[in-house]
């Protein structure tokens, strides 16, 4: 259910967002602001790039931080390609410093940044030698803060824990960029169709997760 109502709320502020960028004004105040962005970005390349990875790899990493807010300019920037490597690439490197951080400082730190009172239930029933499609369901289902702190704790593979993060990264990266793209061009249609397959995707994920879960035996 929680996995639900949170698709539904940001489904639902796709939409708000949709709507108010297809407003002329509301878009002449995003291109002024993206534009002086991009001219900062062109006179320090190699920094605007660097704070997206960085900011990227924090979101991945706190619930509180979201890709979102940097999307629009990556893609307008950069271009779609580009845009979807960086932010891969901080995902990448979020998602592996919450693992190192799960597996090399353990429990007391990951409760310090991950306020989920399910983690525990996570925990038990997750082991270091899990499936390697439940593990993706994991990171297909879960907020993204969540899955490299729990697979480090548990020792779980870091080879087979990067593919899974790779390939979950890739998809919503995909997702997202073209999103970012759309928003841009105000297309409300295809912005709004491709976020319902994304919610559906991550609602499916969940629910197979749950699913799979249920059929763990507790390892505690």
């Amino acid at each position: 259910m929680r996995s639900t109502r949170r698709a539904a709320i940001a489904l639902v502020v796709t939409a708000i967002i949709a709507l108010i960028f297809a407003s002329r004004a509301v878009y002449a105040v995003l291109l002024n602001l993206l534009t002086s962005a991009h001219a900062l970005a062109a006179e320090y390349p190699l920094v605007a790039a660097v704070l997206v990875v960085v900011f990227a790899a924090t979101a991945a990493m706190l619930a509180f931080v979201s890709s979102w807010v940097i999307v629009p300019f990556a893609v307008f920037t950069w271009g779609t390609v580009e845009a979807l490597l960086l932010l891969w690439t901080g995902w990448l490197l979020g998602g592996v410093t919450s693992y190192a951080i799960g597996r090399f400082l353990g429990r007391p730190a990951v409760r310090r940044l991950v306020a989920s009172p399910r983690l525990a239930e996570y925990e038990a029933r997750i082991t270091p030698h899990s499936a390697f499609g439940l593990v993706l369901l994991l990171q297909l289902g879960l907020p993204s803060e969540i899955p490299g702190y729990l697979l480090g704790i548990v020792r779980y593979s870091f080879r087979w824990y990067l593919l899974s993060l790779g390939i979950a990264e890739l998809l919503h990266g995909l997702a997202t960029v073209y999103l970012g793209a759309q928003l841009l061009e105000r297309r409300v249609a295809p912005l709004l169709t491709v976020a319902a397959a994304l919610v559906f995707l991550t609602v499916a994920a969940a629910w197979g997760l749950r699913r799979r879960l249920a059929m763990q035996p507790s390892v505690v």
